[in-house]
């Protein structure tokens, strides 16, 4: 897998600015995470990726929980990244291929995109902790933690700030959110891989 489809797998992922919240002693429960992470079921936002190399992309982001997530990347890249069901596309236009495909299951991304997300359940979570400003929690597959594992950073209130999703090989990607409006409406056709294949060759 050359450098670009490493980055992108690992990618997904960065979100809002950090300014204007009062210092806090105690982390965001799990409990409180959780309730953030079941109330944004679509959300539409712009981030800056900075991969593990120090390379700084951006773009526009797109969820639809469960299990859907798009990123499209700005020029020069112009990739995308697509999960829906049950797959992971990255789509290279270097490449003369099509999209590389993987499953979901086996990506950092799976533990957020779920239906249900309960972060009590502790052999999910590696390490929860406060710097003062903001809550750290890093999550992985109990069952598979060689799948990788992402790291979430909030302010209080709850609003996700960043993630850091590391690859199965150790390579870390780091997304911070520009811009995150929940809510609204977001077309499935986003999410649809086949019709966008379709559509990238043309």
């Amino acid at each position: 897998m050359n450098k670009l489809r490493r980055t992108l797998l690992a990618a997904p992922l960065l979100l809002a600015a950090l300014g204007g919240h009062a210092l806090r002693a105690e982390p965001l429960s799990l409990g409180q995470i959780s309730d953030f992470w079941n109330g944004l079921q679509m959300a539409e936002g712009t981030f800056t990726q900075i991969a593990s190399d120090g390379t700084m992309s951006t773009g526009t982001l797109y969820i639809k929980r469960p299990g859907r997530i798009r990123f499209e990347y700005d020029p020069p890249e112009e990739a995308m990244v697509i999960a829906g069901g049950g797959s992971l596309a990255i789509f290279d236009p270097r490449s003369n291929t099509g999209p590389d495909r993987y499953p979901l299951s086996e990506t950092p991304l799976s533990i957020i995109l779920r239906r249900d997300v309960d972060l009590t359940d502790e052999r999910m979570v590696v390490d929860h902790r406060s710097d003062g400003a903001t809550t750290q929690i890093t999550l992985q597959d109990p069952d598979h933690p060689e799948y990788g594992n992402i790291k979430l950073v909030f302010t209080d209130p709850p609003m996700l700030n960043q993630w850091i999703v590391t690859d199965n090989a150790g390579g870390q990607t780091t997304m911070v959110l520009n811009t995150l409006r929940i809510g609204g409406r977001v077309p499935e056709r986003l999410f649809n891989i086949i019709a966008e294949e379709r559509d990238w060759q043309k």
